[in-house]
Protein backbone atom coordinates (compact mmCIF):
# COMPACT_ATOMS: atom_id res chain seq x y z
CA UNK A 1 0.00 0.00 0.00
CA UNK A 2 1.16 3.57 -1.07
CA UNK A 3 0.94 6.57 1.80
CA UNK A 4 1.07 9.89 1.42
CA UNK A 5 4.75 10.48 2.47
CA UNK A 6 6.44 13.39 2.84
CA UNK A 7 9.78 12.99 4.04
CA UNK A 8 10.96 16.48 3.08
CA UNK A 9 9.06 17.64 6.51
CA UNK A 10 11.21 17.58 9.60
CA UNK A 11 9.35 18.22 12.77
CA UNK A 12 10.56 19.10 15.59
CA UNK A 13 10.08 16.30 18.44
CA UNK A 14 10.70 16.74 21.97
CA UNK A 15 10.23 13.63 24.50
CA UNK A 16 9.39 13.38 28.01
CA UNK A 17 9.95 10.21 30.09
CA UNK A 18 7.41 8.80 32.23
CA UNK A 19 9.74 6.37 34.73
CA UNK A 20 6.54 5.39 36.50
CA UNK A 21 4.96 3.77 33.25
CA UNK A 22 8.24 3.53 31.16
CA UNK A 23 6.27 5.95 28.60
CA UNK A 24 7.50 7.97 26.47
CA UNK A 25 5.25 11.78 25.09
CA UNK A 26 6.25 13.91 22.49
CA UNK A 27 5.59 17.38 22.05
CA UNK A 28 5.37 17.79 18.32
CA UNK A 29 6.09 21.10 16.62
CA UNK A 30 5.84 22.33 13.44
CA UNK A 31 9.02 23.53 12.30
CA UNK A 32 7.39 26.70 9.88
CA UNK A 33 4.99 27.87 12.81
CA UNK A 34 4.44 28.05 16.51
CA UNK A 35 1.91 25.19 16.18
CA UNK A 36 2.41 21.87 17.57
CA UNK A 37 0.67 18.43 19.21
CA UNK A 38 1.08 16.54 22.34
CA UNK A 39 0.92 12.57 21.55
CA UNK A 40 0.20 9.70 24.49
CA UNK A 41 0.64 12.22 27.69
CA UNK A 42 0.55 10.63 30.89
CA UNK A 43 -1.46 11.79 34.31
CA UNK A 44 0.13 10.55 37.37
CA UNK A 45 -1.84 8.32 39.79
CA UNK A 46 -0.57 7.00 43.56
CA UNK A 47 -2.17 3.74 43.13
CA UNK A 48 -2.02 2.13 46.69
CA UNK A 49 -2.90 5.87 48.00
CA UNK A 50 -5.72 6.26 45.36
CA UNK A 51 -4.51 9.65 44.34
CA UNK A 52 -3.81 11.80 41.38
CA UNK A 53 -1.61 14.17 40.34
CA UNK A 54 -0.24 15.98 37.61
CA UNK A 55 3.62 16.25 37.04
CA UNK A 56 4.31 14.76 33.79
CA UNK A 57 1.53 16.61 31.96
CA UNK A 58 2.79 20.06 33.86
CA UNK A 59 6.30 19.59 32.73
CA UNK A 60 4.92 19.43 28.88
CA UNK A 61 2.39 22.80 29.71
CA UNK A 62 5.46 24.16 30.79
CA UNK A 63 7.29 23.19 27.56
CA UNK A 64 4.71 24.72 25.54
CA UNK A 65 4.50 27.89 27.25
CA UNK A 66 7.75 28.26 27.66
CA UNK A 67 8.66 27.94 23.65
CA UNK A 68 5.48 30.03 22.95
CA UNK A 69 3.95 27.51 21.32
CA UNK A 70 0.46 26.81 19.98
CA UNK A 71 -1.21 23.38 21.00
CA UNK A 72 -3.66 22.32 18.72
CA UNK A 73 -3.88 18.08 19.02
CA UNK A 74 -4.04 16.19 21.86
CA UNK A 75 -3.05 12.70 20.44
CA UNK A 76 -3.89 9.23 21.94
CA UNK A 77 -2.03 6.28 19.56
CA UNK A 78 -4.74 4.25 21.92
CA UNK A 79 -6.28 3.06 24.69
CA UNK A 80 -3.05 2.82 26.70
CA UNK A 81 -3.72 -0.01 29.36
CA UNK A 82 -0.49 0.98 31.59
CA UNK A 83 -0.39 4.72 32.15
CA UNK A 84 -3.61 7.11 32.43
CA UNK A 85 -3.99 9.80 30.05
CA UNK A 86 -3.01 13.55 30.92
CA UNK A 87 -4.83 14.99 27.95
CA UNK A 88 -7.68 16.32 29.30
CA UNK A 89 -5.75 18.24 31.87
CA UNK A 90 -3.27 19.47 29.83
CA UNK A 91 -5.93 20.62 27.27
CA UNK A 92 -7.81 22.67 29.41
CA UNK A 93 -5.19 24.59 29.84
CA UNK A 94 -3.95 25.16 26.45
CA UNK A 95 -6.87 24.29 24.41
CA UNK A 96 -6.29 22.04 21.29
CA UNK A 97 -8.55 19.18 20.15
CA UNK A 98 -8.34 15.72 21.01
CA UNK A 99 -8.43 12.48 19.03
CA UNK A 100 -8.25 8.85 18.96
CA UNK A 101 -8.94 5.81 16.47
CA UNK A 102 -12.59 5.56 15.36
CA UNK A 103 -12.53 2.13 17.09
CA UNK A 104 -12.44 3.35 20.33
CA UNK A 105 -16.17 2.21 20.63
CA UNK A 106 -15.21 -1.09 20.49
CA UNK A 107 -12.98 -0.51 23.47
CA UNK A 108 -15.90 1.07 25.30
CA UNK A 109 -18.38 -1.55 24.38
CA UNK A 110 -15.88 -3.90 25.50
CA UNK A 111 -14.52 -2.96 28.65
CA UNK A 112 -18.07 -0.91 29.58
CA UNK A 113 -19.02 -4.41 30.29
CA UNK A 114 -16.28 -5.66 32.36
CA UNK A 115 -16.35 -2.75 34.44
CA UNK A 116 -20.44 -2.88 35.03
CA UNK A 117 -20.84 0.60 33.50
CA UNK A 118 -23.96 2.08 33.64
CA UNK A 119 -26.03 3.74 30.58
CA UNK A 120 -24.66 7.06 31.41
CA UNK A 121 -21.16 5.87 30.25
CA UNK A 122 -21.48 6.75 26.16
CA UNK A 123 -19.70 4.16 24.32
CA UNK A 124 -19.95 6.29 21.19
CA UNK A 125 -16.57 7.85 20.90
CA UNK A 126 -18.14 11.18 22.04
CA UNK A 127 -15.74 11.96 24.63
CA UNK A 128 -13.20 12.87 22.16
CA UNK A 129 -13.06 15.84 19.17
CA UNK A 130 -11.98 13.65 16.33
CA UNK A 131 -12.30 9.70 16.01
CA UNK A 132 -9.48 8.66 13.25
CA UNK A 133 -9.89 6.30 10.72
CA UNK A 134 -7.56 4.78 8.45
CA UNK A 135 -5.87 7.21 6.25
CA UNK A 136 -7.57 10.37 7.91
CA UNK A 137 -5.81 13.23 7.15
CA UNK A 138 -4.84 16.59 9.57
CA UNK A 139 -2.80 19.48 10.27
CA UNK A 140 -1.11 20.70 12.38
CA UNK A 141 0.19 24.36 11.23
CA UNK A 142 1.52 23.81 7.91
CA UNK A 143 2.21 19.94 8.17
CA UNK A 144 0.44 16.96 6.71
CA UNK A 145 -0.83 14.47 8.74
CA UNK A 146 -1.80 11.41 8.46
CA UNK A 147 -3.05 8.10 10.51
CA UNK A 148 -2.22 4.50 9.72
CA UNK A 149 -4.88 1.95 11.27
CA UNK A 150 -2.52 -0.57 12.77
CA UNK A 151 -4.69 -3.21 15.09
CA UNK A 152 -3.15 -6.09 16.87
CA UNK A 153 -2.37 -4.52 20.29
CA UNK A 154 -5.72 -3.40 20.88
CA UNK A 155 -8.18 -2.12 18.09
CA UNK A 156 -7.93 0.97 18.25
CA UNK A 157 -4.63 1.35 17.63
CA UNK A 158 -3.30 4.28 15.32
CA UNK A 159 -0.28 5.14 14.09
CA UNK A 160 0.14 9.42 13.07
CA UNK A 161 2.97 9.62 10.61
CA UNK A 162 3.56 13.73 10.48
CA UNK A 163 6.36 14.21 8.15
CA UNK A 164 9.06 12.28 8.17
CA UNK A 165 8.02 11.11 11.84
CA UNK A 166 5.92 8.25 12.30
CA UNK A 167 4.48 7.97 16.28
CA UNK A 168 3.69 3.94 16.29
CA UNK A 169 1.83 3.53 19.83
CA UNK A 170 2.56 0.00 21.10
CA UNK A 171 2.75 -1.43 17.76
CA UNK A 172 6.78 -1.84 17.67
CA UNK A 173 9.26 -1.48 20.30
CA UNK A 174 12.83 -0.68 19.71
CA UNK A 175 14.32 -2.80 17.48
CA UNK A 176 16.34 -4.87 20.96
CA UNK A 177 12.68 -4.65 22.59
CA UNK A 178 10.32 -6.25 19.37
CA UNK A 179 6.64 -6.30 19.63
CA UNK A 180 4.05 -5.29 22.41
CA UNK A 181 1.51 -8.01 23.66
CA UNK A 182 -1.97 -8.98 21.68
CA UNK A 183 -3.56 -10.53 24.15
CA UNK A 184 -6.11 -8.21 25.86
CA UNK A 185 -9.25 -8.01 24.90
CA UNK A 186 -9.67 -7.10 21.38
CA UNK A 187 -5.78 -8.42 20.84
CA UNK A 188 -4.68 -10.32 17.39
CA UNK A 189 -1.19 -11.33 17.17
CA UNK A 190 -2.13 -12.10 13.26
CA UNK A 191 -3.35 -8.21 13.28
CA UNK A 192 -0.59 -6.58 15.19
CA UNK A 193 1.98 -9.07 12.56
CA UNK A 194 0.23 -7.29 9.44
CA UNK A 195 0.26 -4.08 11.07
CA UNK A 196 4.32 -3.73 11.40
CA UNK A 197 4.32 -4.98 8.05
CA UNK A 198 2.26 -1.32 7.10
CA UNK A 199 5.02 0.58 9.29
CA UNK A 200 7.88 -1.57 7.85
CA UNK A 201 6.62 -0.59 4.25
CA UNK A 202 7.34 3.56 4.82
CA UNK A 203 10.73 4.62 3.61
CA UNK A 204 14.09 3.37 5.16
CA UNK A 205 14.45 6.56 6.27
CA UNK A 206 11.22 7.52 8.18
CA UNK A 207 12.33 8.11 11.71
CA UNK A 208 10.28 5.96 14.11
CA UNK A 209 8.79 6.84 17.56
CA UNK A 210 8.15 4.61 20.63
CA UNK A 211 5.51 5.12 23.38
CA UNK A 212 7.19 2.72 25.32
CA UNK A 213 10.67 1.53 25.98
CA UNK A 214 11.98 -0.83 29.09
CA UNK A 215 16.13 -0.47 28.91
CA UNK A 216 16.72 -4.15 27.39
CA UNK A 217 19.73 -5.85 29.14
CA UNK A 218 20.57 -2.77 31.30
CA UNK A 219 20.94 -0.09 28.12
CA UNK A 220 19.86 3.23 28.32
CA UNK A 221 15.97 3.90 27.58
CA UNK A 222 16.02 4.95 23.92
CA UNK A 223 12.88 5.99 21.97
CA UNK A 224 13.50 6.83 18.01
CA UNK A 225 14.80 4.48 15.38
CA UNK A 226 14.24 3.93 11.60
CA UNK A 227 12.45 1.48 9.22
CA UNK A 228 15.26 0.54 7.98
CA UNK A 229 16.85 -0.66 11.33
CA UNK A 230 13.24 -2.24 12.21
CA UNK A 231 13.54 -4.62 9.78
CA UNK A 232 16.88 -5.50 9.56
CA UNK A 233 17.07 -5.53 13.02
CA UNK A 234 14.04 -5.93 15.59
CA UNK A 235 14.03 -9.28 17.53
CA UNK A 236 10.46 -10.31 16.66
CA UNK A 237 9.78 -9.51 13.35
CA UNK A 238 13.07 -8.26 11.51
CA UNK A 239 14.86 -10.62 9.08
CA UNK A 240 12.22 -11.68 7.48
CA UNK A 241 9.90 -13.43 10.37
CA UNK A 242 6.89 -14.98 8.76
CA UNK A 243 3.32 -14.39 10.03
CA UNK A 244 2.87 -17.76 11.15
CA UNK A 245 6.49 -17.75 12.91
CA UNK A 246 5.45 -14.53 14.75
CA UNK A 247 1.88 -15.57 15.77
CA UNK A 248 3.38 -18.96 17.68
CA UNK A 249 6.25 -16.78 19.05
CA UNK A 250 3.71 -13.81 20.43
CA UNK A 251 0.97 -16.72 21.66
CA UNK A 252 3.20 -18.39 23.88
CA UNK A 253 5.57 -14.96 25.43
CA UNK A 254 1.80 -13.62 26.34
CA UNK A 255 0.83 -16.40 27.93
CA UNK A 256 3.53 -15.98 30.23
CA UNK A 257 3.38 -11.92 30.79
CA UNK A 258 1.74 -10.71 33.91
CA UNK A 259 -0.89 -8.16 33.32
CA UNK A 260 0.44 -4.49 33.68
CA UNK A 261 0.05 -2.89 37.60
CA UNK A 262 -2.18 -0.33 36.51
CA UNK A 263 -4.17 -1.60 33.85
CA UNK A 264 -7.14 -1.49 35.67
CA UNK A 265 -7.44 2.17 36.60
CA UNK A 266 -6.04 2.84 33.15
CA UNK A 267 -8.34 1.29 30.99
CA UNK A 268 -11.62 2.99 33.28
CA UNK A 269 -9.86 6.63 32.87
CA UNK A 270 -8.68 6.42 29.27
CA UNK A 271 -12.19 4.88 27.58
CA UNK A 272 -13.52 7.98 28.81
CA UNK A 273 -10.62 10.39 27.02
CA UNK A 274 -8.74 10.66 30.29
CA UNK A 275 -11.78 11.88 32.24
CA UNK A 276 -12.31 10.47 35.95
CA UNK A 277 -15.51 8.06 36.49
CA UNK A 278 -18.22 10.58 38.00
CA UNK A 279 -18.76 11.24 41.37
CA UNK A 280 -21.45 9.46 43.44
CA UNK A 281 -23.56 11.60 45.37
CA UNK A 282 -21.30 12.34 47.81
CA UNK A 283 -19.08 14.12 45.64
CA UNK A 284 -16.36 11.37 45.45
CA UNK A 285 -15.27 9.16 42.72
CA UNK A 286 -13.91 5.64 42.40
CA UNK A 287 -12.45 2.99 40.15
CA UNK A 288 -13.81 -0.69 39.84
CA UNK A 289 -11.51 -4.08 40.71
CA UNK A 290 -13.55 -6.81 38.20
CA UNK A 291 -12.48 -9.67 40.03
CA UNK A 292 -11.48 -12.87 37.53
CA UNK A 293 -12.68 -10.70 34.27
CA UNK A 294 -8.82 -9.39 32.69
Amino acid sequence: MSYPVDMETRPDVTAFFDDASNTISYVVRDPDSQSCAVIDSVMDIDYAAGRISYDHADQIIAFIRDNGLDLEWLIETHVHADHLSGAPYIQSRLGGLLGIGRNITLIQEMFGKIFNEGTEFQRDGSQFDRLFVDQDRYKIGTMECFVIHTPGHTPACMTHVIGNAAFVGDTLFMPDGGSARADFPGGDAGELYDSIQKLLSLPDDMRLFMCHDYGPNGREIRWETTVAEERAQNIHVGGGTTREEFIHFRTERDAALAMPRLIIPSLQVNMRAGELPQPDETGKRYLKVPLNEL
